[in-house]
């Protein structure tokens, strides 16, 4: 008996007449982090959309928990909340850390916004930066920013694309610190896509290959890396061009 978040059956993605995704069958289990890893142009981030709800599937069902069925239509606001991501590059608002953190929950009603903030804050190290702008920030700290303004929500889904990508190794550790906190403490389901092999080895519980639109293999992190049963997936592991 599996406990998915996710299950994906024959989904399918096209843009006009060119399918840039198909997934014939996949799973994303409650609590764990999942790597998705693969060369540009893959897929991942196209997948990252469907799974935040952004656009739906072209064909095929995605299923969300025990609540949502993808049917080709947008899913509604209270599936769509529970669920949200962190991008390579997040836009900041023009305001200060305080007020970026503050956002989500503002426009959710909460009651206890700055003690949530102030937490939040706290937990990415960031307390003594809570009144500066956030145009100030260095790109490490813009993105732990970013990951604040998420976590503060709670989400029941973390959606990572490329969180480290171009930071300094000092700001890559910070940010992977605090996501296995977040998966440890909250038991928050993770989903991490990264061109660094390295990383998704460091984070993941299980990992994902994407080649051209497909998933070519999902296996556990050690058997991933260490007794991978596609060959494409050992060649992408030695770090071969594979495409």
């Amino acid at each position: 008996m599996t406990d998915a978040v996710y299950r994906l059956k024959k989904v399918s993605k096209a843009y006009g007449p060119r399918e840039v995704l198909y997934v014939d069958f996949l799973e994303i289990q409650r609590g764990e982090v999942f790597g998705i890893v693969g060369p540009s142009g893959a897929g991942k981030s196209t997948l990252l959309r469907l799974l935040d709800f952004l656009e739906p599937p072209t064909s095929g069902q995605l299923h969300f928990t025990d609540c949502y069925s993808s049917n080709g239509s947008r899913a509604p606001l209270d599936v769509r909340r529970r669920v949200t991501t962190v991008f390579q590059r997040s836009v900041l608002l023009n305001t200060s850390v305080y007020g970026n953190v503050a956002y989500g929950l503002k426009i959710r009603g909460d009651k206890e916004i700055q003690r949530k903030v102030k937490g939040v804050l706290e937990q990415v190290g960031l307390s003594d930066l809570i009144r500066d702008r956030a145009r100030f920030l260095s790109g490490g700290e813009a993105q732990r920013v970013a990951l604040a303004r998420a976590m503060v929500i709670e989400p029941e889904v973390l959606l990572l694309d490329e969180p480290t990508a171009n930071l300094d190794p000092y700001n890559v550790g910070l940010i992977e610190d605090i996501v296995t906190d977040l998966n440890r403490e909250r038991d928050t389901t993770i989903v991490l896509v990264t061109h660094n092999v390295f990383q998704a080895k460091r984070l993941a519980h299980r990992v994902a290959l994407l080649l051209e639109g497909k998933v070519v293999e999902v296996a556990p992190v050690q058997d991933f890396f260490e007794a991978p049963r596609d060959s494409r997936t050992a060649a992408f592991v030695r770090g071969e061009m594979v495409y």
